[in-house]
């Protein structure tokens, strides 16, 4: 168990480069030998894009969710107008 979750550690080291460079190009020469932390390494990446898109599709909801609230509300009419005098000047 501990050394899967060393493995991760070292894994999560490399991805975020924070790694010494000796460590670094030790983890490179592994990389090069062991078939499964090439797989391990694939997987961990993949993994955090996926984090990374989830996060964006979230906070894409969230601002359209605010917009929707704050130019289509007659509570937040006069905010509205504002907002439309400032970009009919320009």
């Amino acid at each position: 168990m501990r050394t899967s979750l060393n493995r991760i550690a070292a894994i999560e080291a490399h991805l975020h480069k924070k790694q010494q460079p000796t460590d670094a190009l030790l983890f490179d020469a592994k990389l090069l030998l062991d078939h499964d932390l090439q797989v391990n390494l694939t997987a961990q990446q993949q993994v955090y894009s996926l984090v990374q898109q989830y996060g964006r599709k979230q906070l894409k909801q969230e601002i359209e969710a605010a917009h929707q609230q704050l130019f289509n509300t007659t509570k937040h009419l006069s905010f509205k107008q504002k907002i439309a005098r400032i970009f009919n000047r320009l």
